[in-house]
């Protein structure tokens, strides 16, 4: 079936993208040709030679992971099975991309909009995670955020980094995000294809940033 989908695909010119979060479910997806696997799962060697062989991209998730696997249940509202099969997603996830990293596999990242606690305002979050659980630079977490992904999503020579004939799409910070990825939190200034948006707002949910910012060491 993964198969079908995806020579089906590939030969109408669209990649695929697997949701999976078991070493089984990763394996199956790149031997039968998909082309990005979003989570990840504990891999092998075998999973790191498909995931070469194939030339696939990694693209880690921690955020929709660490909910269930690190907060008080009276919180989460989990049960006790779902934080425990969260920590071995959550731990999966950190496996996956490490190892990945360290195979030369190309890794961008991405979070689940749409599962409990995450929000589209909050993807900064994302890129601390990265740093705080997989021990990457903030520099590379940044890159995996925009280049590499725009790359992935075969826009990369459209946007992802600032250059000359490229889609002007930047945004503006106070301090410096090279030396703390939390500074992205407050953004001053969106240039979006070359139009300004000055001092964004948005609604946030308070309940979503304090527990969050626990693990953001912001308390």
């Amino acid at each position: 079936m993964v198969k079908a989908v995806c020579d089906k695909a590939h030969a109408l010119g669209y990649n695929v993208a697997a949701h999976v979060e078991s070493p089984e479910g990763v394996r199956v997806a790149l031997e039968n040709g998909v082309d990005s696997i979003e989570h990840g799962a504990k891999p092998d060697d075998e999973i790191i030679h498909l995931f070469k062989e194939n030339n696939a991209f990694l693209c880690t998730t921690l955020s929709p992971a660490l909910p269930y696997a690190l907060f008080d249940r009276s919180v989460s509202n989990a049960s006790e099975v779902e934080q425990y099969n969260g920590n071995i997603v959550f731990e999966g996830i950190k496996e996956c991309a490490k190892a990945a990293i360290a195979n030369n596999i190309p890794v961008v990242l991405g979070n689940d909009v749409g599962c409990p606690w995450i929000t589209q305002y909050d993807f900064w979050r994302e890129l601390y995670y990265f740093h705080k659980y997989v021990g990457v630079s903030n520099a590379f977490a940044l890159y995996t955020a925009t280049l590499n992904s725009a790359v992935m999503a075969g826009i990369g020579n459209e946007t992802g980094s600032v250059e000359a004939g490229k889609c002007a799409d930047l945004i503006v910070t106070k301090n410096n995000p090279l030396d703390d990825l939390r500074v992205l939190r407050n953004v001053d200034l969106i240039m979006a294809r070359g139009r300004l948006y000055n001092n964004p707002k948005f609604k946030t949910k308070n309940i979503v940033t304090k527990e969050l910012d626990k693990f953001c060491d912001l308390c």
